[in-house]
């Protein structure tokens, strides 16, 4: 799995959330995990979720760290999976650096009533996609969010460690899946 840091800023629409989107701007061909910051706004129209849909939520921080997982291999049920194992590392990894006492309920990430991040997990005609969004500042969102700055986390260093661990993790599976026999 390919891993990689932008430096620079871009703004997360829901329209990067597409098949090839790291290849075509970025050059990381195949599996691969993008990450970088930005602001967030989704608007009902390029909402996945159709529950956000129903409940006219778009999305918006004025800064977030980004992560968008592509896989060209599996299913949705796979790749809902994966997507659940990137916040569940993220949470960790949070609660590690800050003792904070956070919780994550399916894809999202709690302090209290405060929310911290936005995920989805869909498919393309080639694909199987992931976007996480973890808040880096928590003024001016729609509803109570909690952001890194909270707990005092630089961004650049906090999702560098996330690529690696998360990369490391889908190693150590496709390791797991080569080393053993098949039994009758």
């Amino acid at each position: 799995m390919k891993t990689l840091f932008v430096q620079e800023k871009i703004k997360y629409t829901g329209k990067e959330l597409r098949s090839h989107f790291a290849y075509d701007r970025f050059s990381l061909q195949g599996d691969s995990l993008l990450s970088f910051c930005g602001e967030c706004e989704v608007t009902v129209d390029d909402l996945v979720d159709i529950t956000d849909i129903k409940n006219n939520a778009p999305i918006y921080s004025e800064n977030m760290l980004h992560f968008i997982a592509e896989f060209f291999c599996g299913d949705l049920e796979r790749a809902i999976l994966k997507q659940r194992l990137l916040m569940a590392i993220i949470k960790d990894e949070i609660s590690s650096l800050s003792g904070a006492k956070l919780v994550r309920e399916g894809d999202d990430i709690y302090e209290g009533k405060a929310k911290l991040s936005v995920s989805i997990a869909t498919s393309s005609p080639v694909s199987f996609m992931i976007h996480a969004g973890v808040n880096i500042s928590s003024k001016n969102t729609p509803v109570e969010t909690r952001g890194l700055y909270d707990y005092g986390i630089e961004e650049s260093q906090f999702a560098a460690r996330i690529l690696d661990m998360f990369a490391s993790e889908m190693a150590g599976a496709r390791s797991a899946r080569c080393k053993v026999r098949g039994v009758k």
